[in-house]
């Protein structure tokens, strides 16, 4: 929804009535399918008909459900549109004044890294590099083994150490450049009476100087795919222009009006020399024996988090390396305190005012209780390829949720690109033990959706979360089924395990209403994963009656696609892809069920799931077997249900089925690829053949076969 603000006011009053309708609808809608269902109910009761009865109770639980997250779609987005209206973004002598007081919070940008390509991250570390804000530190987290066996690994390892010091470089020549200058005003300022127009034009070369720079990286820039020209338009390109068009301004102005006061030349040959002076360092916690060593995310942040604000040296004991507290004096490593925490992914971007505008936020009159200050992060726009672009739509559908959450009080920590203040961290920290060392969590992680189970934690101690309203930060989207698995069965796996702790929070909320409506939010958010997706299996295999409510059912559902759609071509797609995304969803349901399996298993066995990192490398991902099986087997069984139902008379379901049938096959061919799927399962039969053979054959003839390769 962009445009000028009237514009935006007008979008958003015309959408708020029709989400209003669409509320209105469903909720009619609901109750004549409901009651129908609910009649054949107790009718089956009263008749001792018990299997029709299970079924048609589990048909309307399952429909209930579906129908309570159409509503809490349509509620977040009626408050997601109401925030906007209400919005009025900070001014820019407002974020001057404050980048310029002298208690501005510090912030250390932290960029958790595993395995990374180098290119993807240097986008990043750029991205922060480069924000428009004074007290800012960056550090790129290397999560890799310490001593890496691989060629490839070796490589990699490498190429992320020497990130920081080939960013540094690139920035050092424009920092020398403006720190001279601002030495040069100093000097200047201390000789009375100062050249007005010589200084308005002096002042107008260094922001045209700025401009150039700005310009030279983005032509020189490789951009190879529409993540790398976004990133160069948000981080090179309209600072450029914004830096051109303050020079000129000041060239228009330099032959009228009195000298520029001392102070305002001061503040902006100190903006200019502090958006290219920073500092930036690697830490890899694998080093010391000493921190958590845990493969995940969470941990990784976690170990620095706790060093912040002290001083450490190196001591050795039995060959391996520690970090044990120093008096300073002979510290190896001195980590600087830090106000706020932004943790940002190794596949974000974020626009350059990002920082200071949370940062400002954070420090409000107000504000001392938020704890978390966000923008969802929206997909890259531009994809190429199909899959894509239809997960990048979901994204984008995500922000407005996420976004309407605030309105009731239910934000949720999306950990891609969050600002934490620091106390609120220290505040829920608990201290545990890893092989036999103490170890800090700021961020729990119990489950591998971290910045889930860190919210509950938060709102339990009082603490608040808020999503700015403003699309400032964007994130990588899978480009295949291979890692699309991966990141989605991640998502999926730990809801089930978050929810009791939830509800237990939610039961000592005071206020009834306040409880309600933000249960309302929450408690679907982390269930309707499991519920949904085995929902539609179930209802999908459930013969429901068709003259029982069943012709109502479509109805209760439109006015969902049909906002859904409205909301897709506001965020810059088409109102068809409505249906793509209903084929992508139909496609993760045994991807979605795989993460719920993963929660169950760990709470039976007490064992933490192993975090899936989505991988971040050129080229394919394969899918791993199981999960191609699975679709190839839900989709004959819709084909074969379609029939069957067809044949004994129920027309409406079986025409239900055969469309989901239809959706999913799209889905199969356009987003894994028949040549493709085939490739992974065939590529996995191999390797099974070559191991059984290699078992098999004698010493002399295992050398003979090579990996990946069978015999005759």
């Amino acid at each position: 929804m962009i445009g000028t603000v009237r514009n935006r006011i007008l979008t958003c009053q015309r959408e708020i009535v029709l989400s209003y309708l669409a509320i209105v609808i469903t909720i009619v809608a609901s109750f004549f399918a409901l009651e129908g269902v609910a009649r054949s109910v107790v009718e089956a009761a009263a008749l001792h008909r018990w299997g029709t009865m299970i079924v048609q109770s589990s048909f309307l639980a399952i429909v209930g459900f579906l129908i309570y997250g159409g509503l809490v779609y349509q509620l977040a987005r009626l408050g997601y549109l109401r925030r906007l209206i209400r919005h009025r973004p900070t001014s820019k002598p407002e974020l001057h004044r404050f980048f310029h007081d002298p208690q501005v919070p510090s912030v250390t940008v932290l960029v958790p890294s595993y395995r990374e390509d180098p290119r993807v991250v240097r986008r990043t570390l750029l991205s922060a590099a480069l924000q428009d804000y004074p007290k800012r530190r960056v550090v790129l987290l290397i999560d890799d083994p310490s001593k890496p066996s691989r060629p490839q690994d070796v490589e990699l390892l490498a190429a992320a150490r020497s990130l920081p010091e080939e960013i540094e470089y690139a920035l050092r020549k424009p920092a020398e450049h403006f720190a001279d200058a601002l030495g040069r005003l100093a000097e200047r300022l201390s000789r009375e009476p100062l050249d007005a127009m010589g200084e308005k034009l002096a002042l107008a070369q260094l922001y045209r100087d700025a401009a150039s720079w700005f310009e030279e990286q983005a032509i020189g820039y490789p951009a190879i795919d529409h993540a790398d020209e976004l990133f160069v338009e948000l981080t090179f390109r309209r600072p450029a222009t914004q830096y051109r068009e303050r020079a000129a301004r000041l060239g228009e102005h330099a032959g009228t009006g009195g000298c520029p006061r001392a102070q305002d030349l001061r503040q902006e040959y100190e903006r200019l020399a502090a958006r290219f002076r920073l500092e930036m360092s690697t830490f890899e916690r694998k080093r010391f024996v000493n921190l958590s060593h845990e493969p995940n995310k969470a941990m990784n942040l976690n170990s620095y988090i706790g060093l912040l604000g002290r001083d450490w040296r190196f001591a050795r004991q039995s060959g391996e390396l520690r970090l044990e507290p120093s008096d300073g004096v002979n510290a190896d490593l001195s980590v600087p305190d830090a106000d706020y925490v932004l943790m940002l992914d190794a596949d974000s971007i974020i626009a350059p005012d990002y920082t200071v505008r949370l940062a400002h936020f954070l420090s409000a009159p107000g504000h001392e209780r938020v704890a978390v200050v966000q923008t969802p992060y929206s997909a890259f726009p531009g994809a190429p390829g199909m899959l894509e672009r239809t997960a990048g739509a979901t994204t984008d559908i995500q922000y407005i949720i996420h976004q309407g959450f605030t309105a009731y009080g239910a934000t949720f920590w999306v950990g891609a690109n969050a600002l934490a203040r620091r106390a609120a961290l220290e505040d829920i920290a608990e201290v545990d033990t890893e092989r036999g060392y103490p170890i800090r969590r700021f961020i729990q992680d119990r489950t591998v959706i971290e910045d889930t189970e860190s919210t509950v934690d938060l709102i339990a101690r009082g603490w608040h979360l808020h999503n700015y309203p403003e699309r400032l930060a964007f994130s990588a989207t899978p480009q295949d089924f291979g890692s699309l698995l991966i990141q989605r069965r991640r998502w999926a796996n730990g809801g089930l395990l978050i929810l009791p702790k939830l509800i237990g929070y939610l039961s000592r909320r005071p206020g009834l209403f306040t409880a309600v409506r933000e249960g309302f939010m929450r408690c679907h958010y982390l269930a309707s994963l499991t519920v949904v997706n085995a929902g539609l299996l179930l209802l999908l295999a459930l013969p429901f009656d068709d003259n029982r409510g069943g012709a109502w059912m479509p109805l209760t559902a439109l006015p969902y696609f049909s906002l859904y759609a409205r909301d897709l071509r506001l965020s810059g797609y088409r109102a068809a892809d409505v249906l793509r995304v209903f084929a992508l969803n139909l496609m993760l349901i045994p991807v979605n069920l795989g993460g719920v399996l993963l929660s169950i298993r760990q709470a039976w066995t007490r064992r933490k799931s192993p975090f899936g990192r989505t991988p971040k490398v050129q080229g394919r991902t394969a899918a791993s077997p199981p999960y191609l099986v699975a679709e190839a087997v839900i989709l004959t069984s819709w084909l074969l249900g379609s029939i069957l139902e067809l044949a004994q008379g129920r027309f409406l379901h079986a025409w239900f089925v055969f469309a989901n049938a239809a959706l999913l096959a799209y889905a199969v061919i356009r987003f894994i690829g028949l040549r493709d799927g085939w490739a992974d399962l065939a590529m996995v039969a191999r390797t099974h053949v070559t191991d059984l053979l290699a078992r098999r054959a004698r010493p002399g003839e295992m050398a003979s076969l090579e990996p990946g390769r069978t015999t005759d």
